[in-house]
């Protein structure tokens, strides 16, 4: 596998759960403080769209890396709880790494 098919996950679980928490911040100024409604609509809509991209990467990682369906399932639900997605990534990234082909060719030995 290739070392882009971790870092594309990788960015995009962090923006996503960057996201999420200014979604959540947005949510209770405009229920709490009944403000920002306008502000709120936006940040939701482009939570949604980068979850999205984010649903494609981690999708494409867990089947290069051959995830059982459960551990699949849970990485891309974490994009939808506050704050999982950083641990997640970190655990991924982890298990994954060792999984990485930088593509060089191998030095034959003389």
């Amino acid at each position: 596998m290739k070392r882009s098919v971790l870092t594309r996950y990788r960015v995009m679980a962090y923006v996503t759960a960057v996201m999420l928490l200014v979604l959540c911040a947005c949510m209770v100024v405009k229920y709490g403080f009944e403000k920002g409604e306008g502000l709120t609509l936006v940040v939701s809509q482009v939570h949604g769209v980068l979850y999205i991209i984010y649903l494609i990467f981690a999708f494409d990682l867990g089947s290069k890396a051959k995830w059982p369906f459960g551990k699949l399932l849970w990485v891309l639900v974490s994009g939808t709880i506050p704050t999982a997605a950083f641990f997640v990534e970190r655990k991924v990234a982890r298990e994954v790494e060792p999984l990485i082909t930088d593509g060089s060719p191998v030095a034959a030995k003389a």
